[in-house]
């Protein structure tokens, strides 16, 4: 075989649409795999996408039909095919080689290989790629075949597009055209391999044996002519040889390991990976890595309701996870660096499973790939995302095709546990009310009931199925409700303060969160209104939910002071939208074993913006970040209401048992102790305890001076606060600090005088290149605590994080 990768020259050109003048005509360079916008940002033909209002003023870019051209140089080889591989072109597009068309694309999430030797010549090509302004296509074919409802302002849901593209809630609208992933050329004769399908199972019958089945699918390139081709499979050491039969094209290779090592989710044990090769006509045409494991999700009804609990090699795994969002509104921009730094955001913060959600992408190998080694499990949704969508065969074509090939890609991946059918479309024709505006249109029930599950069911039924999220694994059922299947809680936030998280008793919870905005570095370097004010028109273009900042200023009410400034409203949101997940999570944690796992909305974002991430586009951890670390540790103790008042609970997500002490303080904010108990307390492996508090310290004699301490060794400490920030008479300078240049880094060392709740460095405001290793601390009377920052240039001055707009907590919002 051989490939030509075609990287080099391209150009891009606005070919019809409403372009501004010296746009039109005008040859671009372009880089692929890339994105349009981003081609002209480079020729400073447009500014930052991303940068104030922006947006808006760019909108023309999706209006536009958009031309990709290169120039390329091929002899003839003497091989009996020549084609041209395109793994991702977005979105709609004709493809020509010297003048004549070879192919016709309309799928951002699926390849195509064409045909290209009728065209092909020795010596100069010219590759030209066509692509149809997504924006008017999409409402084109929304007309053609019928609107169905969807969320946010485009209607996504006619055009296989990234849906978050068009915009979403989080989203910048960035609708544009370009080569997304790999294109080349390559040429062969004889047979090539197709695809590959190893699917594991382990059996434990008779000692352990890992069973991989690997279905290989070939092509040949002459179709008349099809003798037997020699296929060879190797893994663990052993070489199984087989032969595809004259007149067909696949093989199935039954191969078994003894005694495998077997592959975990983190913190139940190692992720062992067996190297698998396969071999055609004695040429290595694919490998990949394998781990041995089985994967189960009960959903059988009990006397509670429907659970939804996930189980690796027969042990239950109890879900600590987040929401996975593209990356980067151009994904093409995102690399193995970047992928691997954010999923370090998650395994750091004590997540174990990452939701890729149906309004993004199938990821890049990449990302699957270190999920793999970290024992992230990974729970992927089909791209189908709050809309109703066509089933008629001008859609059901494409999203088999792109089904058919993600399932077939992912299958040699460990980490992915579970498919979903997609986000919110099932809750959405039940529930919000589209049953009636369809109708008695199509809505997308028969990918949910029929396509996506025959699919498994033919390629991969290894793994688990949801026909969608939230879903109570009943037709007959509300597909959100708590004591059923998967749930998604936006009452919370939308209408409700968090402290209604405690009204829910979910089995799972597959989407919840708290708005917050992002680092104040990351906001001001793409806001710029003057002054700076939460309803600033540049604020509110990097605000894309409803009446966000309305709802971020409303939460705020029950919990923390008015904000005077612009700088205490970045503070105070932030430090809300940690208390209101931190809440959420443990309240939903200490239901263990009726709830088996968490997954919050979200773990990042894809621009600069005011969301739900825990971790900003500029790869700097919000509050909110720390605040999931620590929720999330698996040994963990919590303070909630029961019946009979206040307990503790204790949640071990360990092998190993537990007996020991738990000790009980009720304090006031000086450090006076006004009782205390001792507790003798056993928790089992990967089990939890619930211990009641005496009635003298669960019950305080001044709410606003006092706070109640539960540690135990192992599990850290809760400190669970008697009244809100806004009731509490917290000191605005409860510590002495001071701040050091050590070892290349700057240690601020805070010593507590009386009571500091969630103790802050907000290292970019110091430097913006500055990170913090811990964060929301909180310190009782005469403890300390040091911060080690890290990032910052040798000539900066130390002193600089002891700046009052720097090293924050709550009580300096008070007045």
């Amino acid at each position: 075989m051989t490939v030509i990768e075609l990287t080099g020259k391209w150009t891009v050109t606005a070919s019809s649409g409403p372009v501004p003048a010296g746009i039109a005509g005008r040859p671009i360079p372009a880089r692929v795999p890339g994105a349009v916008h981003l081609d002209l940002q480079r020729a400073g033909l447009i500014a930052d996408p991303f940068d104030g209002a922006n947006e808006t003023e760019q909108q023309w870019i999706g209006d536009v039909d958009w031309t990709f051209t290169t120039v390329f140089e091929w002899a003839d080889d003497g091989t009996e095919r020549q084609e041209l591989v395109a793994e991702g072109l977005d979105t709609v597009a004709v493809i020509a080689l010297n003048g004549v068309e070879v192919g016709r694309a309309e799928n951002q999430h699926r390849s195509h290989r064409f045909d290209i030797s009728a065209a092909l010549v020795t010596g100069e090509n010219t590759l030209r790629i066509d692509f149809a302004a997504p924006v008017p296509a999409a409402e084109a074919r929304s007309q053609e075949h019928g609107p169905r409802p969807h969320v946010n302002h485009h209607p996504y849901n006619a055009i296989r597009k990234m849906a978050s593209s068009f915009g979403w809630d989080w989203g910048i609208d960035v609708a544009g055209a370009g080569i997304w992933r790999p294109i080349r050329v390559e040429t062969w004769s004889d047979a090539r391999i197709a695809a590959v399908r190893p699917l594991v199972d382990v059996n434990r019958e008779n000692g352990t044996v890992g069973i991989v089945d690997v279905h290989i699918d070939v092509e040949r390139a002459d179709r008349l002519r099809e003798p037997e081709l020699d296929v060879e499979v190797e893994i663990a050491g052993q070489r199984i040889p087989t032969r595809v039969p004259m007149g067909s094209t696949s093989v199935v290779v039954h191969v078994e390991v003894p005694d495998p090592e077997l592959w975990w989710p983190r913190s139940h044990g190692a992720q062992p990976l067996y190297p698998l090769a396969v071999r055609l006509q004695g040429r290595e045409q694919w490998r990949r890595r394998i781990g041995f494991r089985t994967v189960r999700v009960d959903t059988a009804p009990d006397e509670q309701g429907t659970p939804y609990a996930v189980y690796v090699n027969d042990r239950l795994v109890h879900i600590r996870g987040a929401n996975w969002i593209p990356d980067h509104a151009f994904p093409s921009e995102v690399d193995a660096d970047r992928c691997a730094r954010r999923i370090a955001d998650a395994t750091e913060a004590n997540i174990n499973l990452l939701r890729v959600w149906g309004g993004g992408i199938y990821e890049s190998e990449d990302f699957y790939t270190i999920c793999d080694e970290q024992g992230v499990l990974v729970q992927q949704d089909l791209l189908l995302a709050c809309a109703a969508y066509a089933e008629e065969a001008w859609l059901h074509r494409e999203v088999e095709a792109e089904a058919r090939e993600a399932i077939t890609r992912l299958s040699s991946h460990p980490s992915l546990v579970i498919w979903n059918g997609g986000n919110e479309n099932i809750v959405a024709y039940a529930d919000w009310g589209w049953r009636h505006r369809l109708e008695g249109r199509t809505w997308g029930e028969a990918y949910f009931r029929r396509l996506l599950p025959g699919l498994l069911a033919e390629l991969d039924p290894t793994r688990f199925f949801s026909p969608g999220s939230p879903y109570s694994f009943s037709a007959y059922l509300s597909p959100n409700l708590g004591q059923h299947g998967t749930t998604h809680i936006w009452d919370v936030w939308n209408e409700k303060d968090y402290t209604a998280y405690a009204e829910w008793t979910p089995r799972f919870v597959a989407e919840f969160g708290f708005q917050g905005p992002p680092a104040w570095t990351t906001l001001t370097d793409v806001v710029h209104d003057a002054p700076l004010d939460p309803h600033g028109p540049q604020m509110l273009v990097h605000q894309k939910a409803e009446r966000g900042n309305e709802k971020l200023e409303r939460g705020l009410g029950p919990h923390l002071p008015r904000p005077r400034t612009i700088d205490d409203w970045h503070w105070a949101t932030q430090l809300n939208q940690a208390a209101a997940v931190r809440f959420g999570i443990e309240h939903f944690r200490s239901l263990a074993p009726y709830n088996t796992g968490t997954i919050v909305w979200q773990l990042n974002d894809d621009w600069p913006v005011i969301s739900w991430a825990a971790v900003d586009f500029a790869e700097r951890r919000k509050p909110l970040w720390y605040a999931i670390r620590a929720v999330y540790e698996p040994r963990l103790v919590t303070v909630q209401p029961r019946e009979e008042g206040l307990a503790a609970v204790l949640l071990n997500d360990h092998d190993d048992a537990w007996a020991g002490e738990l000790a009980l303080r009720r304090m006031s904010f000086d450090g006076f102790v006004l009782s205390s108990a001792v507790i003798a307390c056993e928790v089992g492996a990967r089990s939890e305890s619930t211990v009641q508090i005496p009635p003298a310290l669960r019950t305080p004699a001044d709410p606003s001076g006092e706070v109640l301490v539960a540690e135990a060794a192992d599990f850290g400490r809760a400190v669970h606060d008697f009244a809100e920030v806004v009731e509490q008479r917290l000191e605005r300078q409860p510590f002495e600090a001071v701040s050091s240049a050590q070892d290349g880094a700057v240690r601020v060392t805070v010593s507590a005088r009386s009571y500091v709740r969630d103790l802050f460095v907000l290292a970019d405001r110091g430097h913006p290149d500055a990170s913090v290793d811990t964060g929301l601390v909180t310190l009782l009377p005469g403890e300390r605590c040091d911060f080690t920052v890290t990032g910052v240039p040798p000539q900066i001055d130390p002193g600089v994080f002891l700046d009052p707009l720097v090293l924050r907590h709550a009580g300096d919002l008070q007045g």
